[in-house]
């Protein structure tokens, strides 16, 4: 490695929008189970799984009607 680098003509990352954020999310240890057998079957991340599965279901526009407990 260099001692030092000159970053002067260095241009911004364009993919940097399109970069994953982490986020944290409460699931149950049922849902993690799944994605993570089906993960080990299919030699992927099981974030990756429950990524493209809120993909998916999010590009269907999902109509779900919540009714409050009572």
């Amino acid at each position: 490695m260099r001692d030092s680098y000159d970053f002067s003509k260095a241009k911004p990352n364009p993919y940097a929008k399109r970069l994953k954020k982490q986020v944290t999310i409460r699931l149950d240890q049922r849902t993690i189970g799944y994605f993570k057998a089906l993960a080990d079957e299919m030699g992927v991340p099981y974030q990756t799984l429950i990524n493209l599965y809120l993909r998916d279901c999010a590009s269907k526009r999902l109509a779900l009607h919540w009714k409050p407990a009572a």
